[in-house]
């Protein structure tokens, strides 16, 4: 098996929404031009956030068409699409879960991913989550490669975060974020206990907004009205 082509970011975003509304609104899948726009173009449960036309996502629709990534099918009145990664890939639905929370998401740590896929597989802890990572991150050349990446702890970080490689490597020496300019700012005395004092409040906000985040998704319509 080769390694799949690298994908574009819009192409990434189109499978990732394509495996998400599968598992949550299957009343609608597959997924007509406009719905997976509206997916595409989601302001909650996505980073980054897009603003594609429909032009550009049929654009992208039809390069994954031709990797075999997507199926069309012709509904009642319009064209309607599903996606076909595990197929692709030969993974499992739990992998496929993960693979799309990192393709909505970008970068999550073990735990974060257990919230983001409740609603694509249920995991039992963060351990089966690690383990499938594991699994991914050390897939053979035969097999295509690794599909996942562990990336370097930054300073202040309790634990590492995953990215996907089906949109490419993720970019050597990033630009250095808030939280590494703080810590590269604290003076010596003290500095390892405050640094790691703001790294784990960092990692339970992070936390936390993904839990709101997920239970927020769960909310049924009009709740709350």
């Amino acid at each position: 098996m080769t390694a799949p082509p690298i994908l574009a970011p819009l192409e990434a975003r189109v499978l990732g929404v394509l495996v998400e509304k599968e598992r949550t609104v299957p009343d609608i899948y597959p997924l007509s031009l406009n719905a997976l726009t509206a997916g595409c173009n989601q302001k909650n449960n996505r980073d980054p956030v897009m603003n594609a036309t429909e032009a550009e996502v049929q654009a992208a629709l039809d390069a994954l068409k031709r990797q075999a990534w997507v199926i069309e099918s012709s509904g009642s009145r319009v064209m309607r699409y599903s996606h076909n990664v595990g197929r692709v890939l030969r993974v499992p639905d739990q992998s496929v879960a993960i693979l799309a929370a990192l393709l909505l998401r970008g970068a999550q740590t073990a735990a974060e991913l257990r919230i983001n896929t409740e609603r694509l597989h249920r995991f039992a802890d963060i351990s089966s989550v690690e383990a499938f990572l594991e699994e991914l991150a050390g897939r053979a050349a035969e097999q295509g490669g690794p599909l996942v990446a562990r990336l370097p702890r930054r300073p202040g970080e309790r634990e590492q975060r995953w990215v996907q490689l089906l949109a490419g490597a993720p970019p050597v020496g990033s630009a250095p974020t808030a939280a590494d300019a703080a810590h590269d700012a604290m003076p010596a005395a003290g500095a390892g206990d405050l640094a790691a004092r703001v790294g784990q409040l960092e990692t339970e906000v992070r936390q936390l907004r993904a839990e709101v985040a997920a239970l927020r998704a769960q909310r049924p319509a009009g709740a709350g009205r």
